[in-house]
């Protein structure tokens, strides 16, 4: 298997509603994201930047991509150390801050509750979630702390 892989997006803007003002509170945040194979989100700016937080925004997404690359690294992890995953959700609180002068996220804490079919030690699924956390491309990725405060259930 190749060190390298290529993905691609295309994002669209809805535009401008007629009559509605082109100015920094007014103009249209709605989008659509696209993805090979045929994934596509209707998306836009959370509402304390005057978007839509019923739709997906950069900030969420941002917090999605870690929790799922965690997830899936977790998951793999399990099955390599036989350990039978039966229940996994995250909850995940992002920060956004001032850093550098510039407004950008400073932190992100994943809270995983994970149930397993067999009970293993405390430290065994620390060691799993490091692990996770250690391997997972998205974290690797940032330039700000994730935090990962696992529970088992």
């Amino acid at each position: 298997m190749s060190d390298t892989h290529l993905f691609e997006g295309t994002l669209a803007w809805h535009g401008q509603p007629a009559g509605r003002p082109f100015t920094y509170e007014t103009y249209a945040r709605a989008t659509r994201i696209e993805f090979d194979g045929g994934a596509a989100i209707e998306a836009s700016a959370p509402a304390v930047f005057h978007g839509d937080d019923a739709k997906p925004n950069p900030e969420t997404l941002m917090m999605a991509s870690l929790m799922q690359c965690h997830f899936l690294t977790f998951m793999a992890i399990a099955a390599k150390s036989r350990v039978e995953v039966t229940g996994y959700a995250d909850r995940a609180t992002g920060t956004l801050g001032k850093k550098d002068g510039k407004m950008r996220f400073v932190e992100v804490v994943l809270r995983p509750r994970v149930r397993l079919t067999a009970p293993v030690d405390a430290e065994k699924f620390r060691s799993m979630h490091e692990k996770a956390h250690a391997n997972c491309f998205m974290s690797n990725s940032v330039n700000f702390e994730v935090r990962v405060e696992p529970e088992l259930e």
